[in-house]
């Protein structure tokens, strides 16, 4: 398959994860081509080799439905080979957070930057853009998005949630989604059983986000919701830079694996108190490792701002 391909299949993979996809829910190309700013295509090439992979499967009309929803953690890791990718991927992040790229710039400019072929750029580009911190501009250039760039607005991001987070767990319209937090609830324990020690930092961050997602999702809450998505996307750079206490992270995987016990038992209650604990205790963590600009970077306050 073209490089192009196999990042779209995997960057579908990802989107079916950390939406929590169900069983039987249509995957069209023409949304998935508005979804990753591309053609046709590729998109219909990428659905054909998920299929082959078990992830999707076509319908009698035509369409292709999602088959497996389990299938999409290991397709959305990709191969080993992706190591240097992942490398460009977390030098722009780095770079970006640090004010080394300007808010506009071209694929040219990035290309010359990093080194890479324009393919490769691509696919990184459209994760990015799928993980909102960069769009497309007409032509070859890109935008980069606004993000948190400063310790105090970091802090902020964690006091806020422990105002939505347990709040969204008493919503009155809060609807449990058995499936879909029980697949959360076996990932969590696969990590605090020892896969914490072996994931990447960014597959960590991801798996995590997911899973705080998947629950607020239950609250219906549209405002909620919202309003995590946003924060997260605003964090996502800070969290990739950060490094990774492997002892403490299966810690926090233990704490929701318990929150996610007492949701699908019905103790609301409960679990929105155990969230509150856990957001809490894991906001001055996660500051203390806040990533310091090295000699001369100067994280700037307000990228894409002002």
């Amino acid at each position: 398959m073209p490089p192009i391909t196999s990042a779209l299949a995997r960057q579908i993979a990802r989107f079916v994860q950390s939406e929590a996809l169900p069983a039987g829910a249509r995957l069209t190309e023409r949304s998935l081509a508005e979804r990753f700013r591309v053609s046709r295509s590729p998109i219909r090439a990428a659905l054909r080799e998920l299929e082959q992979a078990g992830l999707l499967a076509l319908g009698a009309s035509g369409g292709f439905h999602l088959a497996d929803p389990a299938r999409a953690e290991g397709l959305a890791d990709g191969p080993a080979a992706d190591d240097e990718d992942e490398e460009v991927y977390l030098a722009i992040a780095r770079d970006r957070l640090a004010g080394q790229i300007p808010d506009r710039i071209s694929e040219n400019e990035l290309l010359r930057r990093y080194g890479i072929t324009r393919p490769r750029l691509q696919s990184l580009l459209h994760r990015m853009s799928e993980e909102g911190w960069a769009e497309r501009l007409p032509g070859h250039g890109w935008q980069f998005l606004p993000v948190l760039t400063s310790l105090e607005a970091y802090r902020q991001s964690y006091r806020f949630r422990q105002a939505i987070e347990p709040a969204a767990l008493l919503e009155p319209g809060f609807r449990l989604n058995a499936p879909v937090l029980e697949r959360h609830l076996d990932q969590q324990r696969r990590l605090v059983a020892g896969e914490v020690t072996t994931i990447s930092p960014v597959r960590l961050f991801v798996v995590s986000s997911a899973m705080h997602h998947a629950i607020i999702d239950c609250s219906q809450n549209a405002f909620f919701i919202e309003s995590l998505r946003r924060v997260d996307r605003l964090r996502r750079l800070i969290e990739y830079r950060q490094s990774v206490d492997r002892e403490k992270a299966r810690l926090r995987c233990a704490e929701h694996v318990h929150i996610l016990e007492l949701i699908l038992q019905g103790r609301n209650p409960e679990a929105a108190e155990a969230m509150r604990r856990h957001l809490t205790a894991l906001g001055p963590i996660k500051a203390q490792s806040y990533p310091q600009p090295a000699a001369g970077e100067g994280l700037h306050p307000a990228a894409g701002q002002g």
